[in-house]
């Protein structure tokens, strides 16, 4: 395995895919493992969740970790839900979550809203939904109560959507 170098420095945002092992679809199923784990690891880290989204098989999230190294905060994080999962489903051992995870270093405001966007259509983009206030599992309802989106935001031109999201 080679080693992967990650470029980090206080007060930037980073926007992260990480995906479950043969993209089994078990953390909607689990969606209160995935609450503890992550509710434990920004009390643990003190860090900052900006917008998030989890589907089946993967989620995405914009984190400030402040002052913490991002690789130990997603390690801590997938170790937790790991051993929430298994202790839920009676096993010792077995990988959870792929290797690694996909980040992405928040540029300007104008990448950090396109980036807010793309988690907040991604329930759309995968069909589990036709439009982003029918899903439950993301952020989508707080930014509406704090009047960043209408609950009948959904029409997006797909083209704003390119480039890399680490799926």
């Amino acid at each position: 395995m080679s080693n992967l170098w990650r470029y980090y420095t206080t007060g930037n945002y980073c926007f992260i895919t990480t995906v479950i092992v043969d993209r089994a679809p078990i953390l909607i199923q689990d969606i209160d493992l995935y609450q503890k784990a992550i509710d434990r690891t920004c009390q643990r880290f003190d860090i900052e969740i900006v917008a998030w989204v989890v589907l089946p098989d993967h989620l995405h999230f914009i984190i400030n970790p402040k002052n913490n190294n991002l690789s130990e905060v997603m390690k801590m994080f997938k170790q937790d839900f790991g051993f929430l999962y298994r202790q839920r489903i009676g096993s010792r051992s077995g990988p959870i979550w792929q290797l690694r995870f996909w980040d992405h270093i928040i540029r300007d405001q104008n990448d950090m809203n396109r980036h807010i966007d793309y988690i907040h259509y991604n329930p759309v983009k995968h069909g589990l939904v036709r439009a982003a206030g029918e899903y439950v599992h993301s952020s989508f309802i707080d930014y509406v109560r704090n009047g960043i989106y209408q609950m009948d935001w959904r029409d997006m031109d797909e083209t704003t959507l390119d480039g890399e999201f680490g799926e």
